[in-house]
């Protein structure tokens, strides 16, 4: 699965750190999530998605698609 977690948080000027902050986990999670490598939690999506004030499917979508 693909995401524009990275894109969405550095239009808010946020540090990988401050959006680890606001969500409750650790700086890791956000680096993993943000390099494909781990795919969140439903909740933990949802809490993204309201963070960047956005939908779940604005912000993941799957590989295949453009």
């Amino acid at each position: 699965m693909r995401n524009l977690v990275h894109d969405s948080r550095q239009r808010l000027g946020w540090s990988q750190q401050r959006l680890a902050d606001e969500l409750g986990v650790s700086r890791q999670t956000v680096i993993s999530i943000e390099r494909g490598r781990f795919d969140p939690s439903l909740p933990l999506a949802f809490r993204l998605a309201a963070v960047f004030g956005s939908t779940i499917e604005e912000l993941f979508f799957p590989d295949d698609q453009p």
